[in-house]
């Protein structure tokens, strides 16, 4: 006779969750993990950001009722207590929810928030993370964020300007911005004028090295390589964009002139093959 195992916390907890809050990653599908994938699948209910790609949701099932809950520009379809609501009543009623979150769910994702809901109503619920819009963005312009030579540090923080009642102040650019450190801003909004302003007021010098990616990793995506000091006059990039600044993204510079040089050698080669041709 076999003897049954005891069940690991791990096993037991996989069996009664009825929440999954997950990472769609920066856009591709392809860039989303396995369980990700294997959840999106299977869920009867999605409520998802407005900013999770069009691939992503394709991947659900014909049956599963996928709901748009996101936000552009601060519009909001429906308030973070009804999308709490919303999240803890599917789940009673024994619906598979996947709560989808563009980039990884646990960066300026309002997660705390919809976790404290779940546990207040008693439902169990997982985090599945994927891969955040910032390494995205950096992997996009075949950089390192961290360089032993220039950058021993990464900063995650938010341009996102608060509303009045919410009363948040601006990040405290002095203790961030430092020259060790590489700069990785969200949400950075259409006029990243104050935000240059304020990390030059911080000490950065105007030639560090600055770089906006709009669309990261998707068909879309569109790259603007400046300094911090001519930020201002940076093109209005589509959201969502990732702000990148600091000494680890000269290599981003150096290899578009890379690129552009090859470009300038094959045509060059071109030309000689003709003129050598009988």
């Amino acid at each position: 006779m076999r003897r049954k195992e005891p069940e690991t916390e791990s096993m037991s907890a996989a069996t009664t969750t009825r929440v999954h809050l997950v990472g769609a990653g920066p856009g591709d599908p392809e860039l989303l993990t396995l369980k990700s994938h294997a959840l999106i699948r299977s869920a009867d209910l999605i409520l998802h950001d407005d900013l999770v790609s069009a691939p992503v949701l394709a991947l659900a099932a014909p049956q599963a009722l996928l709901v748009n809950i996101g936000k552009r520009c601060g519009v909001k379809k429906i308030s973070q207590p009804e999308i709490n609501r919303f999240m803890i009543s599917s789940a009673r009623r024994g619906l598979k929810v996947v709560r989808l979150k563009s980039g990884d769910p646990g960066v300026f994702g309002r997660l705390a928030e919809e976790l404290d809901a779940l546990e207040a109503a008693g439902v169990p619920y997982e985090v599945v993370p994927g891969i955040t819009a910032g390494a995205a963005a950096a992997a996009s312009l075949g950089v390192s964020l961290t360089d032993r030579r220039s950058s021993s540090r990464i900063v995650f923080v938010s341009g996102h300007h608060a509303s009045e009642n919410e009363r948040r102040e601006k990040p405290d650019w002095k203790s961030l911005a430092a020259e060790d450190a590489a700069l990785v801003v969200y949400m950075p909004g259409r006029d990243v004028t104050a935000i240059a302003r304020d990390i030059l007021n911080a000490g950065l010098s105007f030639d560090t090295p600055a770089v906006i990616v709009s669309h990261a990793t998707t068909p879309d995506q569109r790259v603007w390589r400046t300094t911090l000091g001519e930020l201002p006059n940076s093109p209005l990039m589509d959201a969502p964009s990732i702000l990148l600044i600091g000494r680890s993204l000269e290599r981003a510079a150096r290899h578009r002139n890379a690129q552009i040089l090859a470009l300038v050698d094959t045509v060059n080669r071109t030309d000689l093959q003709r003129s050598v041709s009988p």
